[in-house]
């Protein structure tokens, strides 16, 4: 029984799924929020734009 607890002790297989999980994880924030940022800022060009365009007509 006791070398089934130590060899479990020492199966590190399900830490680096776990490592590799959170590393994903990390990443998938990073890029929303990328995506985000870079959302809000076109909109914004966008609307300059748009409201240049506006006054040129009048």
């Amino acid at each position: 029984m006791t070398k089934i607890f130590a060899r479990f002790l020492k199966d590190e297989s399900g830490a680096t799924a776990i490592e590799y999980g959170l590393i994903a994880a990390l990443i998938s924030v990073a890029l929303i929020t990328g995506a985000t940022s870079l959302g809000n800022s076109l909109d914004a060009k966008f609307t300059e734009l748009s409201t240049t365009l506006d006054n040129a007509d009048n």
